[in-house]
């Protein structure tokens, strides 16, 4: 466990709790187990969304990485947290193998005095398989420390997470004094896989005025809309209320309703 602040001390934990309905990130109800897949290489977008859900006070956070995922992606550097608000101890474990960061996260997730848990896996190593994952879903929900578990180089193989995110870094939002300056953090959040929440695509944000963790984190929903052939063009005029207007266009003349 390494971190600059806290190096060398010894943490008193609370070894098991019953759920205790923390609130962090965007679950609601019982604490979920979350993957988070970031979409291209050394992409630190799996990690700034993690951190965006990540409680301010409260215990600690374990976070804990594989040498994989050290050597791609980088370690977790503490200034850097502090631009997302975070003021709790981190506790960093960097071990050689996923099954060791699995095992250290099951670990974490039966203390309760941890604020979170954080953990970081390269690739699909066998050992992350479907049981794994519920082992970990399990342990977090019973306890209820919110676990994430950042996957990179992952397509998205079984997994018992209650969430599922792809998520890949976007053109920073304007500069609010300088418009040649990068603004706010910006990502594409896409949930492919969810239980008890309808999935989709969204505009997410960083807020650092934020009160709390679910009101740091802006989603904006983005709407996709593809090329319809001529009779789907009409049949969404008609659902919308706007007539046809002689030679249907390539791409449906309405949205929300609005015929523009």
């Amino acid at each position: 466990m390494e971190n600059r602040e806290t190096y060398g001390r010894v943490k008193a934990l609370s070894r098991r709790v019953t759920s205790s309905g923390k609130t962090a990130g965007l679950a609601s109800g019982p604490q979920v187990l979350t993957d988070v897949h970031p979409e291209g290489l050394a992409d630190p977008a799996g990690m700034g969304f993690v951190l965006a859900q990540l409680p301010q006070d409260g215990g600690p956070v374990l976070w804990v990485q594989d040498h994989a995922s050290a050597r791609e992606n980088g370690r977790p550097y503490m200034a850097g947290m502090r631009a997302f608000g975070l003021r709790v101890p981190v506790l960093q474990v960097r071990v050689s193998h996923p099954r060791d960061v699995l095992w250290a996260m099951e670990e974490g997730a039966t203390c309760g005095g941890l604020s979170a848990i954080v953990g970081e896996i390269h690739g699909a190593p066998q050992v992350l398989d479907f049981t794994a994952t519920k082992r970990l879903a399990l342990r977090g929900e019973a306890s209820g420390v919110p676990v994430y578990l950042i996957r990179s180089g992952d397509s998205g193989v079984l997994s018992a997470a209650r969430e599922r995110w792809r998520v890949s870094s976007q053109p920073s939002g304007p500069h609010p004094y300088d418009p040649r300056a990068p603004g706010a953090i910006r990502w594409q959040a896409d949930l492919f896989r969810a239980r008890g929440r309808a999935p989709g695509r969204w505009q997410a944000s960083y807020d650092a005025d934020g009160t709390n963790a679910a009101d740091r984190l802006h989603l904006v929903s983005e709407a996709d809309v593809g090329t319809l052939d001529e009779g789907d063009t009409r049949s969404a005029q008609l659902a919308s209320g706007c007539g046809p207007r002689g030679v249907d266009p390539p791409r449906a003349p309405w949205a929300g309703g609005l015929c523009l």
